[in-house]
């Protein structure tokens, strides 16, 4: 087992992770060890430890960043759909969602925001 496995960074990163998603956690972390022992520590503690536990921005509006940042990239639809989730588990609503999905199709075009209606509605399907 690494190091990284026990770090402080790891068990707070994962923490966040279950804000955002009940039970991910456990999940994520199994795939990404699965990968590399380090992987979590690595990925997980740069974005949700350094970044996104940051006291700047409530998570709430963290959440709705990355849905419009990865609806506009366009070509992450798991991790789009995830954030979706995310989203709505920290208290932003499908109405958010949908405005959100509306302004890609203008700053990063009709087809990104095709492709995040497909990701919102199976999320919004799945509650």
């Amino acid at each position: 087992m690494s190091d990284y496995q026990q770090s402080q960074r790891r068990i707070q990163a994962l923490s966040l992770l279950e804000k955002i998603e009940p039970g991910a956690p456990e999940r994520v972390a199994k795939n990404l060890d699965a990968f590399h022992p380090d992987m979590v520590e690595i990925a997980l503690g740069f974005a949700f430890t350094d970044v996104l536990s940051r006291p700047g921005i409530d998570l709430k509006t963290r959440e709705m960043l990355t849905v419009a940042m990865l609806a506009a990239m366009g070509k992450a639809s798991g991790q789009l759909e995830f954030h979706m989730r995310g989203a709505l588990n920290t208290g932003v609503t499908r109405e958010e969602i949908i405005e959100i999905v509306l302004q890609v199709g203008v700053y990063a075009g009709i087809p990104a925001a095709m492709n995040a209606i497909s990701s919102a509605k199976a999320v919004f399907e799945s509650r």
